[in-house]
């Protein structure tokens, strides 16, 4: 008697897998997010159960020849830095962004940046999202019309992977992934299984080709990459693109690269003409700021290998409500609610009766602790009402008994700021073996935050 197929319950949101559906996903939290799957009748859905015994896999040591790993440029610096100096032939990269911040322009600009090298590479671009005509319509309105790239519009995976095959592409861009469909797969498109099925058969050609693989993510409300986490593990680069949609400027952030370092940005605005290249971010995210205003404070701070210099605004007034109100953009609310409780418990500041909202002007999001002191100093500025030199930065974490404690980098801090004209700085003090770095500026250590009201006095 031949068994019947089981069927599994899987959540599109995270992968979670259920015996049986229910309207929440416990490991999300998400409603209605579980949708039944078939699978195989050993329970997996791409197994032979006839399959032949495993060779025996070869051991090397770890000492060997490396094999030197051949860049290609993309024409664009930016991007370049991102991915750590160029595309690796056979490497796969996801990029991920809010709907609307520009993922297509900026690969739609690169492939024909690409193909436009004198190489001749083959460039293909693979759109399942919109029509041939509206992608023509976006490289009209960017200039790109008359470049060599070659366009389709397809969402069926074995097509790709036979047209592919017989092809001599450099560089694959498929946008989206998730509008792709594999039809071995019982799901509809952009589900679990079909974005995991479909990305397989993608990468696994791209290894075996040699060519660089670009996948579009869409992102979730919460701003992570939909479909199943493995994705985010199948690939060796996961791109980022962060902004907002009212503001010119984006950014493009490396949270994993195995050839090169995360955490590593590139900075773009958006014009009439597409993304345009920043090359000095430091000067662009200043460059409306305002001097002698209370409640402002530059912070000298790094992303990835680049110093960046960004103004950190924050307003103090007397709250009307029982219960003061903490706006932040740009920076952890939690991490502003630790440095405020340290203000409160160390240097006797009342705060629990002020509201305060905090902003990183230009649109950057700061996940690194250096910028503890900058916004301490930002919120005694405007609460005092007396405002800060605006020719000092600021760096230094601040710990909960109210110590500053030192950060990475500070030479390269300081010459960044005496690079754009600064002529203070407050900083930690240096206990550490870091040579001092040879600037001409004067340098103010603090070791406490019970200091920091010595400025406003």
């Amino acid at each position: 008697m031949a068994k019947k197929d089981n069927k599994q319950y899987i959540c599109q949101n995270c992968g979670s897998v259920y015996p049986k559906w229910q309207g929440k996903c416990d490991a999300c939290g998400e409603w209605n997010a579980i949708v039944e799957e078939n699978t195989g009748h050993d329970g997996f859905s791409n197994l032979n159960p006839k399959r032949s015994k495993g060779n025996i896999i070869e051991f090397v040591p770890l000492s060997g020849a490396e094999e030197h790993l051949n860049r290609m440029s993309t024409g664009i610096k930016e991007l370049d830095r991102v991915s750590g100096g160029g595309l690796v032939s056979g490497s796969v990269i996801l990029v991920g962004g809010d709907p609307g911040i520009g993922k297509s322009t900026l690969l739609l600009q690169a492939c024909a940046k690409i193909a436009n090298q004198p190489e001749g590479r083959e460039v293909y671009y693979i759109s399942g999202e919109e029509a041939i005509d509206q992608v023509r319509l976006r490289a009209k309105r960017l200039g790109l019309d008359n470049s060599p790239v070659k366009l389709a519009s397809s969402t069926e995976i074995k097509d790709i992977v036979a047209t592919l095959e017989k092809s001599k592409a450099a560089v694959v861009i498929i946008d989206s992934i998730q509008t792709m469909y594999l039809d071995e797969v019982e799901s509809t498109p952009g589900s679990v299984s079909q974005v995991r099925a479909c990305s397989y058969e993608l990468i696994k050609l791209a290894k075996r080709k040699g060519f660089t693989l670009f996948l579009v993510g869409h992102v979730t409300k919460q701003g992570a990459i939909a479909g199943p986490r493995v994705l985010e593990h199948m690939v060796d680069t996961v791109l980022y693109f962060e902004g907002e949609r009212g503001h010119h400027f984006r950014i493009l952030r490396a949270v994993k690269n195995r050839y090169g370092a995360t955490d590593e940005i590139g900075v773009f605005e958006m014009q009439d003409q597409g993304l345009v290249e920043v090359e000095n971010p430091s000067a662009l995210f200043l460059a409306e700021r305002q001097g002698n205003i209370s409640g402002s404070c530059v912070f000298a701070g790094i992303e990835g290998s680049r110093p960046v210099l960004v103004e950190i605004q924050a307003l103090v007034s007397p709250t009307s409500y029982a219960s003061p109100k903490r706006a932040v953009v740009g920076w952890d609310s939690n991490r502003l609610s630790m440095v405020l409780a340290v203000l409160e418990a160390r240097c006797g500041m009342n705060l629990s009766s002020q509201d305060i909202y905090l902003n990183i002007a230009g649109g950057l999001r700061i996940s690194e602790p250096a910028a503890d002191l900058a916004v301490a100093m930002a919120v005694i500025s405007s609460l005092t009402n007396k405002p800060l030199p605006a020719d000092m930065v600021v760096f230094g974490e601040i710990g909960l008994s109210g110590e500053i404690r030192s950060v990475s980098q500070p030479s390269l801090r300081l010459k960044e700021a005496q690079k754009l004209g600064f002529a203070s700085a407050i900083t930690p003090s240096t206990h550490t073996k870091e040579k001092k770095a040879k600037v001409d500026i004067n340098i103010f250590e603090i070791g406490n935050v019970q200091r920091l009201i010595n400025w406003f006095n």
